[in-house]
């Protein structure tokens, strides 16, 4: 069948994605692509720290596109490196960051590293910014706290497609702890944003409207006075003409 094919094609860019990630760990990976060419398959690896993936040398693409041979069977793979530019919008980068943060510096300081990653994405252009720890902190049973700046929407397409979310966990001594985050991107388009036109706009055109109007009132009027003139001129003629019959009539008579 058709259907597995895909499934299973999924299911093994999945895994391809899970061990990459695996095997570059605190290296600043925001999300992996894998896509088919005719000379192999391509791995694209978006991260924030290019020079921890590729290693000395290069030893760590070697040892991955080895692996990727042997345990995935890939024939040709050929791993790209791509950087990210701002990495303050960046979900998973900044989830990441907070479970370094946790790891090296504990739970008694877990509201000044919420503080310090939600300042750092309000600051590069975030609209707004979630974040949810859950976990034993800072006692010895689980809560979660909340972390929250601007303007973050939780329901609807814009939620789901528009938001950018990313899961992470810190390995603590005491326990696991959960870290949720979603950032709302400046670049998000929202259906109830309405834009409204300047008034000058308006206004420029009535005015022209008028003064077309004017114009034409002032030719409507022209034309009236002139017929109005050569209607005077006709009866002074009509009556002048009279008089010259009349003054000849009078002659005749004496």
């Amino acid at each position: 069948m058709i259907e597995r094919k895909f499934v299973t094609e999924k299911i093994k860019e999945f895994r391809i994605q899970e061990y990459v990630r695996g095997s570059l760990k605190n290296a600043g990976l925001s999300h992996i692509k894998v896509q088919k060419t005719p000379l192999g398959e391509k791995i694209i690896v978006y991260t924030s720290r290019p020079g921890l993936v590729v290693g000395r040398k290069g030893q760590n693409i070697k040892q991955l596109t080895k692996v990727l041979k042997k345990e995935f069977e890939l024939e040709n793979p050929q791993i790209e490196i791509s950087e990210v530019e701002n990495i303050g919008l960046n979900a998973s980068i900044m989830a990441e960051n907070i479970a370094t943060y946790l790891e090296k510096f504990g739970t008694k300081n877990f509201k000044g590293i919420g503080h310090k990653i939600m300042t750092r994405v309000m600051d590069s252009g975030a609209l707004g910014v979630e974040i949810i720890l859950s976990g034993k902190i800072p006692s010895s049973r689980a809560k979660s706290w909340r972390f929250y700046s601007g303007y973050l929407r939780k329901c609807g397409d814009v939620s789901i497609e528009g938001v950018h979310r990313a899961y992470a966990v810190a390995q603590l001594k005491s326990g696991i702890v959960g870290i949720k985050l979603a950032i709302m991107p400046p670049d998000i388009k929202l259906p109830d944003s309405i834009q409204l036109l300047e008034e000058k706009e308006e206004v420029i055109e009535e005015v022209k409207e008028d003064a077309q109007e004017g114009e034409e009132q002032k030719k409507e009027t022209k034309k009236k006075s002139e017929k109005k003139k050569e209607a005077k001129k006709e009866s002074e003629e009509e009556k002048l003409k009279e008089e010259k019959n009349e003054d000849k009539g009078n002659k005749v008579d004496e």
